[in-house]
């Protein structure tokens, strides 16, 4: 092959109180990669579309471009390649876009040079390239974007990535109010400690959502979403966050949390019937607050990306 159009789907991640090491892939929104190969030995940056002029074209910055490169220094391969990236979703808006972004690269360059790479192989270098523009290594993104389904992070030291299951019949309604909120500013005003209290709560909760999606248990799982570490802090940042979780919640919605750093927001319901109901409600509350907004209903990813 001399080119290649990847597909790479958005997530979303802390998902309650997983903090980091939870987070599963939906099927839309995503971004689009397409890489051709170059006479040269150069990596450029030939079009970036659907950004608003806001992403770097320079090759040692993008998170896209970051990526690939990391797996030609892997695998030590010299080769230049253009990239063109077709961002299909908001910059900034807790739905994983850097991570969609890197996951397409890796995956596109590994099946466009036919390196033969696992995905646990592909796993690195993307967070490398999610790196670039978060400057947190944090996989709970790049992870359900590059293997698909619910997927939790044991361990970053060493990496450990389990899969968990998920449910046949569990639908996200996401709801994204259009403006932008920065990983790295949504954690700059995270507390820097917490009460043992606070971090008690907070496992409680995670093992129980784990132990919610093995038996299918709703109600287990409707308790479970409560973030204590981040949701405090971060849902000030959301206009009109508390109406909209209320709106989802009053219309039978599992539970309704921030996605990621936000300001995106989820909603778990049962059925894709229950899942337009509850995306309904949400762009009718946020429609008091802000004027861009957009809502996406989805089943769980299971795929990750794929060629298109």
């Amino acid at each position: 092959m001399k080119d290649i159009k990847v597909f790479a789907p958005a997530s979303v991640s802390n998902v309650g109180p997983g903090f980091d090491i939870m987070g599963f892939a939906i099927n839309e929104p995503g971004d689009e990669i397409v890489l051709r190969k170059r006479s040269d030995k150069n990596i450029v940056i030939t079009k970036i579309t659907g950004d608003n002029n806001l992403l770097p074209l320079d090759p040692a910055l993008n998170t896209t471009s970051v990526a690939v490169a990391a797996v030609l220094k892997d695998c030590g391969i010299e080769t230049g390649l253009n990239i063109e990236i077709r961002k299909k979703m908001g910059i900034g808006s807790g739905l994983g876009s850097s991570a969609a972004s890197a996951v397409g690269g890796v995956y596109a360059v590994n099946e466009l040079l036919e390196l033969g790479l696992s995905k646990d192989e592909l796993l690195k270098p993307a967070m490398t390239g999610e790196y670039a523009a978060s400057k947190a290594m944090h996989a709970d993104n790049v992870a359900p974007a590059l293997y698909g389904g619910f997927i939790l992070v044991r361990s970053y030291d060493p990496i450990d990535i389990i899969k968990l299951p998920v449910p046949g019949t569990l639908y996200c309604s996401i709801l994204y109010p259009g403006i932008e909120i920065r990983t790295c500013d949504a954690r700059r005003i995270l507390p820097r400690s917490v009460k043992m209290k606070t971090a008690v709560s907070q496992a409680g909760n995670s093992a129980s959502f784990v132990t919610a999606l093995l038996t299918k248990d709703y109600k287990l799982m409707s308790r479970s979403i409560v973030d204590s570490l981040a949701e405090p802090f971060r849902s000030r940042l959301i206009p009109g966050y508390d109406e909209i979780r209320e709106a989802a919640l009053a219309v039978g919605a599992i539970n309704c949390n921030i996605t990621g750093s936000g300001p995106s927001m989820f909603a778990l319901s049962r059925s894709k019937s229950k899942a337009d109901e509850i995306s309904k409600a949400m762009l009718k509350a946020s429609s008091k607050f802000t004027k861009k907004n957009k809502s996406y209903v989805s089943g769980i990813n299971k795929k990750g990306p794929r060629i298109i």
